[in-house]
């Protein structure tokens, strides 16, 4: 049955699958880091992403770049702004304010019991802290499964899970999977991937881009399963139509079908509406 909220998610072959909103927002053409959109998942219990950058008092903002210049009005290291300096900036994508990790937490106490925030923290451990992990467990700690923390850095992931024991973790070995895949094949990946399923920082999510999961299939290996079969889940990131009016070409239908075929628990996207009003389309028979 379809869900009354466009982009939450596509069931296909007794399987459902999440839309994950890509940096808070359901189009392309809109702005980065949507406070409204952000809320509007949280009404409707939808599946978002967005990117944390340390600020220079331990708590954190939702930017991606290192310096403000590049996604604001301000101008600097991130890492060494104020909250109060950040509050008279202005995001250039959609002129409204950056939304501090003080907002977050005041947000996802209204959060319907399926929405799902992640947290995609853009410093490594070294950066962040002893205060920035002390922030996260004064403000998060008690956000239950609104909310996983996801990292390049797994000595961050680690110790977020001591921190912060009841939330959710997720790690993105993508791009050494997918050089090893190159240069050494099916079995290194694998076997690469079995040590950080089963390591220390304990992951709930696995994100993979979804070409590396085509390529591997190709290759004659089931990351999805694989993961799944360690207790794992899966984001495949980050598919997003050329044309979200026209839907699907016949070359990204192709490997969509081939991504929906594996099952994987989300797919990323800036699209989620778009993908899933194309895929509907396609599904239907006749078309």
């Amino acid at each position: 049955m379809p869900d009354p909220q466009p982009g939450l998610e596509i069931f296909h072959d007794g399987h459902r699958t999440r839309l994950k909103w890509h940096r808070l927002r359901l189009s392309l053409s809109a702005p980065l880091f949507s406070a409204e959109t952000m809320a509007l998942g949280f009404r409707t219990g939808a599946s978002m992403e967005l990117d944390l950058r340390v600020r220079g008092d331990g708590g954190f903002v939702v930017l991606h770049d290192q310096r403000l210049e590049g996604e604001t009005t301000g101008s600097g290291l991130v890492r060494e702004a104020t909250p109060q300096m950040l509050r008279t900036l202005a995001v250039k994508a959609g002129g409204t304010p950056p939304i501090l990790s003080e907002d977050l937490a005041d947000l996802i106490s209204t959060a319907h019991p399926q929405a799902l925030l992640q947290f995609d923290m853009k410093d490594r451990l070294s950066t962040i802290g002893t205060r920035g992990l002390d922030h996260l467990a004064d403000y998060f700690a008690g956000s239950g499964t609104s909310i996983i923390i996801s990292g390049a850095d797994l000595d961050l992931i680690l110790a977020v899970k001591h921190r912060l024991p009841s939330v959710a973790r997720g790690i993105d070995p993508t791009d050494k999977l997918f050089t090893l895949l190159e240069t050494h094949g099916a079995l290194a990946v694998e076997a690469d991937l079995l040590s950080d399923l089963r390591g220390p920082t304990e992951p709930d999510t696995i994100y993979l881009s979804w070409p590396l999961l085509l390529a591997a299939q190709k290759a004659g290996l089931d990351l999805v399963a694989l993961c799944r079969e360690q207790g794992c889940k899966v984001d495949a990131w980050t598919f997003n139509l050329k044309d979200p009016d026209t839907g699907f070409s016949d070359a990204e239908w192709a490997d969509f079908a081939s991504l929906m075929a594996l099952k994987p628990d989300q797919i990323t996207t800036d699209e989620a509406p778009a993908t899933q009003r194309a895929f509907a389309l396609k599904s239907t028979p006749g078309r």
